[in-house]
């Protein structure tokens, strides 16, 4: 076997991270493409940013997904950051190039490839409703607004940092409430609340499964459970039911085209996604 140097690893930072994915996608991804690179999970808390910096600079991480509570906070610390990624205002995905450390958002294309792999419903002229104010929220709302949403109305508990969110999404966004839910198209929660392991698990999510309907699509980006509470509700209410793992697929896919400059096995990725929640 060959002998794997510090150049062949990348994954993921974040808190809480035990139950991390990614290195199982990654690590998937790499046997497929015959490459000899391995990914590790690193437990990084908020306002821990340059342990991240240390990590890529002087222990040699080729590339790291970022997932909460850095994702904002790695937009100060990088050296370069991508169109997106600079628009909105957070980071999910670190490649570490000639000119420093690159940063830039995967998170709401893998949403979209997520959903038009799993739907045949269209983005264009649909209003979309999107729960939550971090990282993940921004990208999301920012994709949609480009994909052509009429209206992305942005559900969060701070008015200030919805207002922001709405302003990402440009000239078709706002500050909604939760009973914007009743008319949408496409609702999204980009909140931790249902997830597994931490102390969102019990609260009440931010838009209640009383307002939603069969004539939607409702994301839930949690994917452990694989459905959650909210998204099982939604489902007995004959919406289309999206989870997390579809976007965790598509959004690890593009990182692993960043950092290894060829094309990624989706297939084999999402056959090892679906493997790990149902084991």
């Amino acid at each position: 076997m060959a002998t794997r140097t510090p150049e062949n690893v990348v994954g993921v930072v974040g808190s809480p991270i035990s139950q991390s994915l990614s290195p199982i996608l990654h690590g998937a991804a790499f046997e497929a493409m015959g490459l000899n690179w391995i990914s590790q999970a690193y437990e990084i808390h908020s306002g821990d940013g340059r342990e991240v910096v240390r990590l890529m600079h002087e222990d040699g991480v080729l590339g790291l997904s970022v997932t909460m509570p850095l994702k904002e906070e790695m937009v100060q610390l990088v050296d370069r950051l991508g169109d997106e990624a600079q628009q909105i205002g957070s980071v999910n995905c670190l490649v570490k190039q000639e000119g420093g450390i690159f940063g830039t958002t995967t998170d709401g294309p893998g949403l979209l490839a997520a959903l038009e792999r799993s739907t045949d419903r269209t983005i264009q002229g649909s209003m979309v409703v999107i729960a939550g104010s971090g990282g993940a929220a921004r990208s999301v709302a920012a994709s949609f607004a480009a994909a052509g949403a009429r209206e992305v109305c942005i559900v969060a508990r701070s008015a200030q940092r919805s207002a922001i969110i709405a302003s990402i999404a440009g000239m078709v966004g706002r500050v909604g409430k939760a009973d914007d839910a009743r008319t949408a198209d496409f609702v999204v929660n980009t909140t931790p609340i249902g997830m597994k392991g931490t102390k969102s698990e019990g609260e009440r999510p931010l838009i209640g499964a009383e307002l939603l309907n069969a004539n939607q699509v409702v994301v839930d980006l949690i994917y452990s459970p694989r459905e959650t509470p909210w998204l099982q509700a939604a489902r007995d209410q004959g919406a289309v039911a999206v989870g997390g793992l579809g976007m965790l697929v598509h959004q690890a896919a593009l990182a692993i085209e960043l950092w290894t400059g060829f094309s990624a096995p989706v297939e084999e990725m999402w056959s090892a996604a679906e493997g790990a929640v149902a084991s």
